[in-house]
């Protein structure tokens, strides 16, 4: 039963995060623009909230220091993918190129700025976040050591956001604008909705929960940051093409991977696992085998958004 309590948890631990990054890819994708850029913007929450925890974590209680980061988390992913918004929308540059040179420039500026302030690339901090167990509900049978001990805050944030996610965008006017942008942007442009302005909300929108991703990636599973998610932004567009843009399948594709992810982060917690004598490399190569396989197998199938990746000109068509 420990096994179990230890492989739950530590599914969570990597699913939450590949679901905030890749409901955020969600909203800019079902708008129309491609966002390649969610490791980059993934790096750059990262960085900018564990960098705040490491020179301000001492001054602050641990959980308003955690909801500060989270706050700056989403602000700075935020403004980084405004970039990418402004080069697809504004000066419809190619949004692939446009995404890979955020995806270059993010750990390059987040080593620059660590060795800048700290003289060493890597960021360490205190880690004083986790909870220990819910009151009353940690208590309840089976449930309460499963899900209400030794958690975090942002693993019950990353389900109200899951929930938040899919009445915006099927229960709203604006979440109807957003998958009328990415189906057929002229016919949205003709019954007056600005397109550009939709376009730029949910890039923004994809930027600030990727950027929390980033920082929910790193609490959980490390005390230090080194310029890196671990390919997590490219894993979570593969979650996103396997959850066929939708919150519902892209939350079993996040647990899915992020089960295949625990198999090759924490095999030697496993017992069965453990006592195999199967080389580290091979399970550390586990999540990215699955996702070339899975993607083999559901690319033909998969049902993108009509206008994914096309520049709009309201001049043509």
């Amino acid at each position: 039963m420990d096994t179990l309590y230890f492989l739950v948890q530590q599914t969570m631990f990597f699913s939450i995060p590949l679901l905030l990054v890749s409901l955020g890819g969600m909203f800019s994708e079902r708008s129309g623009i491609i966002n390649i850029a969610l490791e980059g913007i993934m790096i750059m929450g990262a960085f900018s909230s564990i960098l705040f925890i490491s020179l301000f974590g001492s001054v602050f209680p641990s959980t308003i220091t955690l909801i500060i980061a989270i706050i700056i988390a989403c602000l700075s992913g935020l403004v980084f993918s405004l970039l990418h918004a402004y080069a697809s929308i504004s000066v419809n540059a190619n949004q692939v190129i446009s995404g890979t040179a955020l995806n270059l420039f993010a750990p390059a500026f987040a080593i620059y700025v660590a060795r800048f302030i700290n003289n060493v690339q890597q960021i360490t901090f205190v880690n004083s976040f986790r909870i220990e167990s819910v009151p009353l509900l940690s208590s309840i049978p089976v449930i309460g050591s499963l899900f209400f001990k030794n958690t975090y805050i942002t693993t019950y944030l990353g389900f109200i956001i899951l929930i938040l996610s899919y009445v915006v965008l099927y229960k709203t006017r604006f979440g109807l604008r957003v998958r009328s942008c990415g189906e057929h942007p002229q016919a949205s442009d003709s019954v007056g909705i600005n397109v550009h302005k939709i376009r730029y909300i949910s890039v923004a929108i994809s930027g600030a929960l990727a950027g929390l991703g980033g920082l929910v990636f790193v609490i959980p599973t490390s005390t230090n940051f080194n310029a890196t998610v671990a390919g997590y932004g490219f894993l979570a567009l593969a979650v996103l093409i396997f959850g066929q843009w939708n919150p519902k399948r892209i939350l079993v594709a996040a647990f899915f991977f992020g089960f295949m992810k625990t198999m090759s982060a924490a095999y030697s917690g496993i017992p069965i696992l453990s006592s195999l004598g199967i080389p580290n490399s091979v399970y550390k190569m586990i999540p990215y085998i699955t996702t070339l396989i899975v993607l083999i197998f559901t690319s033909k199938s998969s049902k993108a958004p009509t206008a994914l990746g096309v520049p709009y000109d309201k001049n043509i068509g």
